[in-house]
């Protein structure tokens, strides 16, 4: 992605206002830009991101099926999903794994309210710093500003989505199968804290693919507004 040194160098240290005479001038004939179009063209691509990639984790195998963000067992459990497999346990192993990521898209339908507030309160420096920054820069301030209070959202209902999708039960079954085992070292993970996090994984990952989308496609940018605002990184 290509860059102006020079707009980059204004963009980092003018004030707002001089920042402002700099949007207005820009070479190469680009339309003038209001702070406010800046901001709300970075809330735009944002709220796209929302709309287009978070839902599709919260439909049944968003996680399971999508290999960029499909949650693989934590690596102290991964001995457990070979050895069940080797003594014909393989179906067992495979629905503990679907498990997780059920529960994953269960506690995914809650994060929107929470990155809508986030998109909201973005300002003109946040957005002059987001729209020169690197390829996931407004993914990094999502979630600077989100992974806080969705792990407090996801965490719970991830608890419960256990209870519900039978995940707690399956998962009782395939350790407790696995530790009675002759030889072999017991395991207790918190599957609870560990889907959590990699849920909130997958969320930022699908966001930044459409961020990506809008940064390096212009095709991608399917307003005018996003095609002006973009148009200043380019």
């Amino acid at each position: 992605m290509k860059r102006l040194p020079l707009i980059l160098f204004t963009f980092i240290t003018f004030s707002c206002g001089e920042l402002q005479q700099v949007v207005n001038n820009l070479p190469g004939g680009l339309p003038a830009l209001s702070e406010a179009e800046i901001g709300n063209g970075l809330r735009q691509a944002l709220e796209f991101g929302i709309e287009k990639q978070v839902s599709k984790l919260t439909a049944t195998d968003g996680f399971y099926k999508n290999e960029l963000v499909k949650i693989l067992l934590p690596e102290e459990l991964r001995k457990v999903d070979a050895t069940l497999r080797d003594i014909g346990l393989s179906s067992l192993a495979d629905e503990g794994l679907k498990a997780l990521n059920r529960a994953a898209e269960d506690a995914v339908k809650d994060a929107t309210p929470i990155f809508v507030a986030a998109v909201k309160d973005i300002t003109f420096a946040d957005a002059k710093n987001i729209l020169l920054g690197a390829d996931n820069a407004a993914t990094t301030y999502l979630e600077n500003r989100t992974r806080t209070a969705l792990y407090a959202k996801f965490n719970p209902v991830i608890n419960n989505s256990f209870s519900r999708v039978g995940a707690d039960v399956i998962w009782t079954e395939l350790i407790n199968k696995y530790n009675a085992i002759p030889l072999v070292n017991d395991v207790n993970p918190d599957l609870t804290d560990y889907v959590t996090t990699e849920a909130l994984k997958g969320v930022y990952t699908m966001i930044a693919v459409e961020e990506q989308e809008i940064r390096n496609k212009i095709g991608a940018r399917t307003t005018d507004l996003l095609r002006r605002v973009f148009a200043l990184q380019d």
